[in-house]
């Protein structure tokens, strides 16, 4: 029974299947809930049918959705597919184009089968918050890890495609530059980023125009500016982040995030200087763990279906280490309990109200595994003090 069992979780197919059938059943269930339910689905639904239209894409429309979109225009050609079906088979088919990004980017990362299995396993609970709600999230988190996976395979024009459709749709795929210094092929890449870069600026002008696509990209700065101000509220459901956290715990909700971000730029790029590491692989792994921990704690947008991506980062970091001292595995459990449950029942409702969610608490446990990552980029040999498989 127990080599069953051992089996059973250390074969990725099993725990693949688990993502794909939570995937549909999330989907079913929130569109039995009516559309208030799938709120933001109908909000990924109307880029596409405003675009064609020509109408603002980052307004209001109170009559489909409440809320407004942050999505860059190409969004409307990526949702086309799914928009253009009955609503019940667009988000399944939506969560699963979804969930099947992410597996094949877990299925791409240079780790055993077994280690890949277990890297499911313990982001399973934030995929299930991201996939319950519809979210983009879990792509793009696929679309950072391939970003950097086909760097390592020497595969600079597919990196540099995954690139470009996360920051167009959210910025944040910009990140995948992080890995630009591991490239091989550097004018390769290069010619990637500026050429589909250019084929993506086009893409939503067939659906519509070349002035609502450049007036798109106009309104899309602005209505990112105004979500980043009005995130910074102290108690919404937004800003976990290390800021949020200072700013919740100081209760000054005007602390600039420029006051984190250069600070935190600066630690984020140390790592750098280590030229001579550049070439071991678990070293451009470790720097992918720091990206995606990065992005999430330093991002005042940040909210819990986010998560998915930083606690990826965590699992690439964890899942890397040669000896799994008490310190290791205190680490993992602390982002397992604090953050990946920190909404669950796992809490009281007291707990989560007044103290995880006011003080941005599902961020700590993140933070100190990042500044963990930066100790070790720093400090240790990655020719010896790493495994893989």
């Amino acid at each position: 029974m127990k080599a069953k069992f051992l089996k059973f979780i250390s074969n990725p197919k099993y725990i693949f299947g688990i993502y794909l059938l939570v995937s549909i059943l999330s989907a079913v269930a929130k569109y039995r809930g009516g559309p208030a339910k799938y709120n933001n689905y109908m909000i990924f639904k109307n880029v596409f049918t405003n675009t064609l239209a020509e109408k603002n894409i980052y307004l209001l429309y109170p009559d489909f959705h409440f809320d407004s979109n942050h999505y860059g225009v190409l969004f409307s050609v990526l949702i086309a597919p799914f928009a253009i079906m009955p609503d019940w088979l667009g988000m399944v088919l939506w969560n699963v184009a979804n969930t099947l990004v992410f597996l094949f980017a877990i299925h791409k990362l240079p780790f055993s089968n077994p280690k890949k299995a277990f890297f499911a396993w313990l982001c399973l609970q934030e995929f299930i918050t991201a996939a319950v709600s519809l979210q983009f999230n879990i792509a793009l988190t696929g679309l950072l890890i391939l970003s950097a996976v086909y760097i390592y395979e020497r595969k600079e024009t597919q990196s540099a495609i995954t690139i470009l459709i996360g920051f167009f749709v959210k910025l944040y795929g910009v990140a995948g530059l992080s890995a630009f210094f591991f490239i091989k092929n550097k004018w390769k890449f290069i010619l990637s980023l500026v050429g589909f870069g250019l084929v993506f600026l086009i893409l939503p002008m067939l659906l519509s125009s070349p002035h609502f696509g450049i007036q798109s990209y106009a309104d899309w700065f602005q209505s990112l500016s105004e979500k980043n101000a009005s995130n910074q509220v102290l108690g919404n459901r937004q800003d976990y982040s290390l800021m949020g956290i200072v700013r919740r715990v100081s209760g000054n909700a005007d602390i600039s995030n420029l006051a984190f971000l250069l600070p935190g730029i600066a630690v984020f790029g140390l790592p750098y200087l280590r030229i001579n590491q550049y070439k071991h692989l678990p070293f451009q792994l470790m720097i992918l763990a720091s990206t995606l921990l990065f992005i999430v704690l330093f991002s005042s947008g940040s909210e819990s279906p986010t998560f998915i991506i930083a606690v990826a980062g965590v699992m690439i970091w964890f899942l890397m280490q040669k000896e799994k001292s008490p310190l290791i595995i205190g680490m993992l459990i602390f982002v397992i309990i604090l953050t990946c449950f920190s909404f669950s029942d796992l809490f009281p409702k007291f707990i989560k109200d007044n103290y995880i969610m006011k003080y941005s608490l599902k961020a700590l446990p993140c933070c100190v595994v990042w500044f963990r990552v930066i100790y070790e980029l720093m400090t240790n040999d990655f020719e010896k003090d790493y495994q893989l498989d």
